[in-house]
């Protein structure tokens, strides 16, 4: 979302020069693997996380079996570029199928795939998103149930993606909510309310949020999913300054 007017492999290279220690992306099928792990290699930079498998339903025995052999492809992705994490996003809600009976069905998923991931060293981290602004229709919209799901799988390989942008909106309570849960979370995202710019343009006090996360013992990556509301480097700069704040 951020630096997307210059070619990929040069978004690497202005990360390093504004001071960050790593970067993130979504779809890793579509780029070209050894040149990221060279160039990042080059830099000093780690890869925070990349997509592990998303947006699919899985309702069928086959959609879940094609869910896992995605898990497993990310996994040995992972493995090449040194990746900890990957992002397992839901699909959308099926109004014919109980939401329990859906529930059901991606604790199931994430049990098979949770093997695997824990074999490779790896944390899958499944993602809440809001549906009341950004993504209408998604199946798992708040954390309060994304934790059920995660204490029903009960594996130290799949833990949660808090995105505080989503959480704000559908939920609130954001510094308790990842205080009480800090132990299942894995990786956060952040970005403002209203608009999903960068921090300190909008409700949120990310001050206090970052002071929670540390105070908090987490040891993990905080990434940074809004859309600069001003240039990207003088967002990015802003950020930095509130997260040592």
């Amino acid at each position: 979302m951020i630096l997307t007017q210059i070619p990929f492999l040069e978004r690497m290279e202005h990360v390093k020069q504004l001071g960050y220690p790593a970067f993130e992306f979504w779809e890793w099928k579509n780029k070209d693997i050894e040149a990221i792990g060279k160039k990042k290699s080059e830099l000093g930079l780690e890869i925070a996380t990349m997509m592990g498998s998303g947006w699919k339903q899985l309702n069928t025995e086959e959609a879940r079996k094609n869910f896992v052999s995605d898990i497993q492809a990310s996994l040995a992705t992972a493995k090449k570029l040194g990746v900890k994490t990957l992002i397992v996003t839901t699909g959308f809600e099926d109004k014919q199928i109980p939401r329990a009976q859906q529930h059901s069905n991606y604790v199931t998923a994430l049990k098979a795939a949770a093997p695997f991931a824990e074999q490779a060293g790896v944390t899958l981290i499944l993602e809440p998103l809001n549906t009341k602004v950004d993504h209408a229709g998604y199946y798992l919209h708040t954390a309060k149930e994304g934790f059920e799901i995660l204490d029903e799988v009960a594996s130290p390989a799949v833990k949660m993606l808090f995105d505080i942008y989503h959480h704000q909106i559908m939920e609130g309570n954001v510094i308790q909510d990842i205080t009480k849960n800090i132990s299942k979370i894995a990786h956060f995202h952040v970005a403002d309310v209203p608009g999903r710019h960068e921090p300190g343009t909008g409700e949120i006090n990310y001050s206090n949020v970052f002071r929670a996360i540390a105070a908090s013992g987490y040891q993990g990556f905080v990434g940074l999913e809004f859309k600069p509301s001003k240039s990207a480097d003088d967002a990015l700069k802003e950020v930095l300054k509130i997260s040592a704040g």
